[in-house]
C-alpha cells in the first residue's frame, strides 16, 4: 500500500524528470529560437512545479529540494556528457559525487 509520503516521493521522482526533460529542450530551443523545443521547455517546468507543489504537501521543504536540485543536477549533467559531447573530467566528476553525497546527509538529518 501507497502512503502518503511514498506519493509525494512519486510526484518528486516525476517533477525532476519532467525538469531534466525541460533542460534538456531548453539546450535544443537554441536560445528560444525554436518553437517546439521552446514550447517542451515551457511545458516542462510548469509540469515539474506543480509536480513539485504537490510533493511538498507530504515531504518537507528542505528535503524535497535538496532532492529536486542534486538529482536534477546530477540527472542534467550525465545527459550532457552522454549525449551532447560534454566531457568528463576530474573536476564535474567530483562536483556530481558531492551533490549526490550532500543529498544523502541531509536526508539522514531526517525530517523536524
Amino acid at each position: 500500500m501507497c502512503t502518503l509520503v511514498h506519493m509525494g516521493y512519486a510526484l518528486l521522482g516525476a517533477a525532476i524528470a519532467a525538469e531534466v526533460a525541460a533542460t534538456t529542450a531548453m539546450k535544443y530551443s537554441e536560445g528560444f529560437s525554436k518553437l517546439w523545443p521552446s514550447l517542451l521547455t515551457l511545458l516542462g517546468y510548469v509540469v515539474a512545479f506543480v509536480l513539485l507543489a504537490q510533493t511538498l504537501k507530504t515531504v518537507s521543504v528542505g528535503t524535497a529540494y535538496a532532492i529536486w536540485a542534486g538529482a536534477g543536477t546530477a540527472a542534467v549533467a550525465a545527459i550532457g556528457m552522454l549525449f551532447l559531447g560534454e566531457g568528463l573530467n576530474a573536476a564535474k566528476l567530483t562536483g556530481i559525487v558531492l551533490i549526490i553525497v550532500g543529498v544523502v546527509v541531509l536526508n539522514l538529518g531526517g525530517a523536524h
